[in-house]
């Protein structure tokens, strides 16, 4: 089913956005206004904000859990049992990961387990957050709430990361359709052209002759080039994968221009979304800063937060500890601080992560308007230098024919 995003105003007055599946829009529309939001704005995915992956392999992905909460909530709501519910959840998810293992969960409950005991013994499906939640949720009996603040949890998370990934499919879409029209006009069209000129034997311009250099070898090398570029990448990603590695991309996607922004507004977003939900379920600053830090993507961030904790345990305010990572916006710091004031940390939070999700949303519009006249410029300057490399000669040969008439 497609994911539409919403824009809609809830049952306290607030603005919201988010995304949810349906079969049609009008069903969209239908499942916001029977939970009492007031809708703004709603439409389908573009081509652009799908995500292109391949259901039923590999981990799961946010998207993946958020169903799983959800198809959790309605059938625990409908008054079935927890055995019963796990069964059904296994037959209809559609990842083999998750499916498998929500099938030893089952067979673990059923010999007298507690589900979050269960849970524990697949942490690469269910994360500790999750699993700290689903406790909670037992302790209090009030389980369906637990799954339902982990549904809206991993809906942000969601719609968080398909921001990000929005913002580069489409300049990535845009390269490659510029690479194939260079490796064309490189292999085919310019050696046609050039192949005559060489025939005519006449003196050629530098930016031909440069141009044809880079034909030649193209043409003959280009095993080669892509060669190379594979294994370039192929280092970067196991590099990626080491600790050094893993600082050195986390430090440019922090200070890239552009990428930069998006990358600390996320990263803000998902630590003050993680803590104001772990907070909520119960569990203490610090147990929620370290389950917090094992939640980020980008190490720098997710050190900071360990060295937040280390400051907090001795004693120092959240927001001054955070504040002097340097990592964070002074705005984290500051409504922090009115937060802790006023004894309202959760909710500060809660309001911090609703901001820098428009932020997210904001950043993502901005940087995919400049790359895309960006990698247009880029693409027009290569097929300039390639016709005027073409057309120079002809220009050349016409004046020297209409002076020797």
């Amino acid at each position: 089913m497609p994911a539409y995003t919403y824009t809609a105003i809830n049952t306290t007055g607030k603005r919201v956005t988010g995304s949810l599946e349906a079969a049609t829009l009008d069903a969209a529309k239908g499942s916001l206004r029977g939970v009492g939001y007031t809708i703004v704005e709603i439409k389908p995915p573009s081509l652009f904000e799908r995500e292109f992956n391949v259901p039923f392999l590999g981990r799961p992905k946010p998207k993946d859990m958020a169903i799983f909460c959800r198809q959790f909530v309605s059938i625990l709501r409908a008054g079935e049992s927890l055995s019963l519910v796990l069964s059904m959840l296994s037959q209809q998810t559609e990842n083999k990961q998750l499916a498998d293992a929500i099938r030893e969960i089952q067979t673990d409950v059923e010999k007298g387990e507690t589900l979050a005991g269960a849970m524990r013994k697949h942490p690469k499906e269910f994360p500790p957050m999750l699993t700290n939640m689903v406790a909670a949720g037992e302790d209090s009996g009030n389980l369906e709430e637990s799954f339902r603040q982990m549904e809206i949890y991993y809906e942000k998370a969601h719609h968080t990361r398909g921001a990000v990934k929005k913002a580069m499919i489409y300049p990535c879409i845009l390269l490659v359709v510029m690479l194939a029209v260079l490796v064309l006009m490189m292999t085919k069209i310019i050696p046609s052209f050039l192949e005559t000129f060489e025939q005519l034997d006449a003196e050629l311009p530098a930016l031909t002759l440069a141009v044809m250099a880079v034909s030649h070898w193209f043409t003959k090398w280009w095993y080669v080039l892509f060669g190379g570029i594979a294994v370039v990448i192929m280092l970067g990603v196991l590099f990626g994968r080491t600790p050094e590695g893993k600082h050195f991309f986390g430090y440019i996607a922090r200070k890239a221009p552009v990428f930069g922004r998006l990358t600390v507004r996320s990263a803000c977003a998902t630590m003050t979304r993680t803590m104001s939900l772990l907070l909520g379920s119960g569990l203490t600053l610090l147990e929620s800063l370290d389950l917090t830090a094992g939640n980020m993507s980008n190490i720098w961030f997710a050190d900071a937060l360990h060295t937040v904790s280390s400051l907090v345990s001795q004693g120092w305010p959240l927001a001054v500890s955070l504040r002097d990572t340097g990592l964070f916006p002074p705005m984290v710091s500051n409504l922090v601080r009115v937060g802790e004031e006023a004894g309202d940390l959760q909710g500060s939070l809660s309001k911090i992560a609703d901001f820098y999700d428009e932020e997210v949303n904001d950043a993502t519009a901005k940087l995919l308007s400049l790359m895309e006249p960006a990698i247009i410029l880029l693409m027009a300057g290569f097929v300039v230098i390639i016709v005027l490399s073409i057309f120079l000669p002809m220009l050349s040969m016409t004046q020297a024919y209409d002076q020797y008439l």
